[in-house]
């Protein structure tokens, strides 16, 4: 497909979407623009785009399709802009928002001078940030929801799923209040509820200092989300408050059943309580991308000697595995420690433990 693509905002998100562009269209002038001029650079010689922008409003004016890739409340700003410029009949601009109702509501301002807009969240992300992360395939088999407005035709709904081929997402076209009430529920309530608990854990910590040196585990998984950016956090959340108030509502009557549950001390109704929640758990297809990022945890019993984790990663290495991240999770003397191994895919992960099984003695398994 030819034509002219601008992407504002090149981010992991825009970085990687350019990516993908280019490889399924080599022949399409990508433009990219961002703040900072040195992002700008580093995203052409990572071939994410194919040119950066001189100037926003003259490439613009000429764009086929602009990729908006920046926070949500610049996105709203961004579309004003747009909206005041000699913009190509035909033109399609879209955004990657995590929030879709006020952005959709906001984009009256391009509908009114017969501009198309089609709101999207692609629903995949990394523990990176930044175009120096962007992957062509950051994507691949993520959901990517669309929003389309009522007064947007399928050809052009169509037509942005076909420059948007080479992310091999799976496309989804939903009401912008239904993304926001499903995204507030898997993606925005559970950061509050990661932030409130190393909050609780913050408090206790003042009591108890000893807690920052065995806070791991458990307390590590659930409260990873809560070190994202915050600023970004904070506009999401002001974009989705009247949800993410009714969830927090919720959430308050199920601690509530939960203190229920404890004064009765009954053990059988505690088991029921864990069992229930962990037979649901287990049913979902979690290991799915989704908007929360997911990784893929292989894990791996080594002896502590000097140079097994050298000898792990070597071997990755040698079958041009990549990895998201490496830990050890318990290494003491004359035991065996937990290495733990994050991978992007769940493809990688297999290779990986066929890898390591084949040549080594190591127990390997995933949970």
């Amino acid at each position: 497909m030819k034509g002219n693509v601008l992407i504002v905002g090149l981010g992991l998100i825009g970085g990687s979407i350019g990516l993908s562009i280019l490889k399924e269209y080599p022949e399409a002038k990508v433009t990219g623009y961002d703040i900072l001029p040195e992002e700008m650079k580093l995203a052409k010689a990572l071939h994410a785009i194919s040119h950066t922008s001189t100037s926003l409003e003259n490439d613009a004016e000429q764009a086929d399709l602009i990729i908006i890739c920046t926070p949500v409340n610049e996105t709203e700003k961004l579309m004003n802009a747009l909206s005041e410029l000699t913009l190509k009949p035909g033109v399609i601009i879209t955004d990657v928002g995590s929030t879709k109702k006020k952005i959709m509501n906001s984009s009256h301002v391009l509908s009114e001078k017969g501009v198309t807009f089609i709101g999207g969240h692609p629903m995949a992300g990394s523990h990176k940030s930044g175009v120096s992360a962007a992957k062509a395939f950051l994507f691949e088999n993520a959901f990517y929801l669309l929003t389309p407005g009522d007064t947007v035709s399928q050809e052009s709904v169509d037509k942005l799923k076909m420059w948007l081929i080479g992310t091999r997402a799976k496309f989804l076209e939903v009401k912008p209040e239904e993304h926001d009430h499903i995204t507030g529920i898997v993606s925005h309530f559970p950061h509050i509820i990661a932030s409130s608990l190393v909050h609780q854990v913050k408090q206790n910590y003042q009591k108890q200092p000893l807690i920052s040196s065995l806070a791991a585990g458990g307390f590590r998984d659930i409260s990873r989300i809560a070190s994202s950016n915050p600023s970004m956090w904070r506009d999401i959340t002001l974009h989705n408050i009247d949800t993410l108030k009714d969830l927090v509502k919720e959430w308050q009557q199920e601690m509530n059943r939960v203190i229920d549950l404890l004064e009765e001390n009954s053990p059988d109704e505690i088991y029921d309580y864990f069992s229930e929640a962990k037979v649901f758990r287990d049913s979902m297809p979690i290991l799915q991308k989704g908007a929360i990022p997911s990784f893929y945890d292989l894990f791996v019993d080594v002896p502590d000697y000097p140079g097994v984790i050298s000898e792990i990663t070597g071997l990755l290495a040698k079958e041009e595995i990549s990895i998201v991240n490496l830990r050890i999770m318990e290494t003491r003397e004359d035991i065996y420690g937990v290495l733990t191994i994050s991978f992007q895919t769940e493809e990688d992960r297999k290779r990986g433990a066929d890898c390591i099984s084949a040549v080594t003695d190591y127990d390997v398994f995933t949970v």
